[in-house]
């Protein structure tokens, strides 16, 4: 089930952002970015409606995907 992300408090937004990013814990590239930053490029992703949350009923979890 898609979670429009305008829904959801700053908080909560937030925290499904950084579990996303942190949830692998591997860097992939040559280039360093700040947890900030990297929040920021997501969040930026979700205006741009290249990403959306999906929220997963049987597994209580939510997932950033792209869009189609």
């Amino acid at each position: 089930m898609e979670i429009p992300f305008t829904e959801l408090s700053d908080d909560a937004l937030r925290g499904i952002i950084e579990e996303y990013i942190t949830r692998e814990g591997t860097e992939y590239g040559s280039e360093e970015f700040s947890l900030q930053q990297k929040i920021a490029q997501v969040r930026e992703q979700l205006l741009l409606g290249k990403i959306k949350i999906n929220f997963d009923a049987d597994s209580q979890t939510c997932n950033l995907v792209t869009t189609d």
